[in-house]
């Protein structure tokens, strides 16, 4: 409980500090024949620090249960 308890926290640390990610995909535009058009397309991945905060709440509290469990 208390190693599982650690990794949330950490997970929710991460989420708080990191509040969205970008990343490109190559889409096809034309395909005809040998000839190939294509564009990069911008992607943004984007959620509240609450939610971070949330996690660490949760973890902290496995944490705890794990500590008083000995």
């Amino acid at each position: 409980m208390k190693k599982i308890g650690i990794i949330i926290l950490g997970i929710g640390l991460l989420i708080t500090i990191v509040t969205s990610v970008s990343f490109v995909t190559r889409e096809k535009v034309v395909d005809v024949g040998d000839i190939n058009i294509s564009r990069n397309k911008n992607h943004s991945l984007a959620w509240s620090p609450i939610v971070g905060i949330v996690a660490m709440v949760v973890g902290g509290g496995l944490l705890l249960i794990g500590l008083k469990k000995k």
